[in-house]
């Protein structure tokens, strides 16, 4: 998906006084996001990680351009990305970035267009797909399986609800009645993840 992005991690509080943060990385080896190249926050500043060391909950971390504390501070809570096309393609037929989930076309097993996915969520009791459905402004919170969606084409900007209960075709979705279903979630975990989690 051109112009694509993947949150790699989160910076938190300042760690003394030169210029550290702590940092709650997102890849499946925590370490490995220095590995990646240049972080962006979303706006567009750019990073480089100087030097990283494992920390209680969290790693410790020097970015490029930041001196002292106060510079630490400002950063606190921004989120840092890389370009999707900078990470490898998933290794199985069954893992997705869920980057590449989000504007793809839902449609059920007739081919009748049941909505748009908007979001890839994840609570802590697995991956959810929320659906905006066709000519409306609420959205409907499915999980994010083989059973529900058994087919997923990222090159033809489809996924395959089967039921859809978007369509009228039996099941029961989960409706979310938050006015921004997006800001629910407590981590941007789900931003990196897969029906089997694939994170970078």
């Amino acid at each position: 998906m051109p112009g694509a992005r993947i949150c790699l991690g989160q910076i938190g509080a300042p760690h003394g006084v030169r210029g550290e943060v702590r940092l709650h990385s997102f890849t499946a080896e925590p370490t490995a996001i220095a590995s990646y190249g240049p972080l962006e926050t979303e706006d567009g500043r750019v990073f480089e990680i100087e030097s990283l060391r494992p920390a209680k909950h969290a790693l410790v971390a020097k970015l490029s351009d930041i001196a002292d504390r106060d510079a630490a501070e400002r950063l606190a809570n921004a989120k840092l990305y890389v370009p999707r096309d900078r990470l490898p393609e998933p290794a199985d037929a069954d893992e997705f970035y869920h980057a590449d989930l989000i504007g793809l076309r839902a449609v059920d097993d007739a081919g009748r267009e049941c909505g748009t996915v908007v979001a890839v969520h994840n609570f802590g009791a697995g991956d959810l797909i929320e659906l905006r459905r066709l000519d409306a402004a609420q959205t409907e919170l499915l999980p994010f399986d083989a059973a529900t969606v058994p087919e997923v084409n990222v090159h033809s900007g489809t996924i395959v609800i089967n039921p859809s209960p978007l369509a009228g075709v039996g099941g029961e979705a989960k409706r979310n009645r938050t006015k921004n279903p997006a800001r629910k979630s407590s981590t941007s975990r789900a931003a990196i993840g897969s029906r089997r989690r694939r994170r970078p």
